[in-house]
């Protein structure tokens, strides 16, 4: 079972430069609310209230602005900071007094999800006793990802970024480990990129017969916003959805309140902090009419 949960929003975002010299790629819009607002959900939907978020030092302050302890969206949110990106599974190095002795569940700050019955899939999924689990979509593109070749139901292979068409489901930026992800990070060595490579990190598991995986299907949407396109068409997707349903998408306040990890006072606090906005009242029509 996974308890606790990490995301990492470090990075300098350079294929959104200029837009993030000034500001962290997680604390740009989607739409109407920061990614990072998305990333978090993920991890409230599947019940996690223990996070970690990781961060570059100059951004630390904006974040514990932002979420503060997260007790007003029924969390424990602690702080870490990534001195320079070094890759995906340095987040394991960083947060290892974090996670102790404990499962872990790790999200990407940048990566959206979104789909009918997505929330049973974490729900289910967080029950990994052992092992590792990763989340897969089909893509058209997959040169541009890493991917797993899937052969009788199970993983065959990891491939960074092939430009041969191996496989076309890509491995999502939500990963599901067991305790073991702290010994196996240990014995990574920087790839080319001078990062330590999450590919290597899942080829261990995979070599030990404990990669495990998760299709997300037709109905579910996997995003990376990492480039000015999917930064567009992300938000014009929210918009879309949000405008005919009447519904927010990642509203880290109403998933508290659905999981009664928050009460209306912690709603009001929050609708305080945001001001007079199209969100807040969003959030007043949780507590009027919820």
């Amino acid at each position: 079972m996974i308890k606790k949960g990490i995301i990492l929003a470090g990075g300098t975002g350079s294929r959104l430069s200029p837009i993030t010299k000034s500001i962290n790629k997680q604390l740009l819009p989607l739409y109407d609310k920061p990614m990072i607002f998305y990333s978090l959900s993920v991890l409230m939907l599947a019940k996690i209230k223990d996070v970690l978020l990781i961060t570059n030092r100059d951004d630390l302050k904006l974040y514990k602005e932002l979420f503060g302890s997260g007790k007003d969206i029924g969390l424990k949110i602690s702080y870490a900071i990534q001195e320079k990106p070094s890759g995906i599974p340095d987040a394991f190095i960083i947060g290892k007094k974090f996670i102790n002795n404990q499962n872990i569940a790790l999200i990407l700050g940048d990566n959206f999800f979104y789909g009918q019955g997505f929330t049973k899939k974490l729900q289910d999924e967080k029950k990994l006793k052992s092992g590792a689990k990763i989340f897969l979509y089909k893509v058209k593109n997959p040169e541009d990802y890493g991917t797993a070749e899937i052969k009788n139901n199970k993983i065959k292979n990891i491939i960074e970024k092939s430009k041969k068409n191996i496989s076309s489901y890509a491995i999502t930026g939500l990963y599901f480990f067991d305790n073991n992800v702290i010994k196996y990070v240990t014995k990574l060595k920087p790839s080319k990129r001078k990062e330590l490579e999450i590919v290597d990190l899942l080829k261990i598991y995979n070599k030990k017969n404990k990669l495990y995986f998760s299709l997300m299907g037709r109905g579910s949407a996997w995003l990376d916003t990492g480039s000015p396109e999917n930064l567009l068409s992300t938000s014009e997707f929210i918009s879309t959805i949000e405008n005919r349903q009447g519904l927010k998408i990642g509203c880290i306040e109403e998933i508290g309140l659905i999981n009664k990890w928050i009460n209306k006072k912690n709603i009001i606090k929050r609708i305080n902090f945001y001001g007079n906005s199209m969100y807040s009242n969003y959030l007043k029509k949780l507590i009027n009419h919820g």
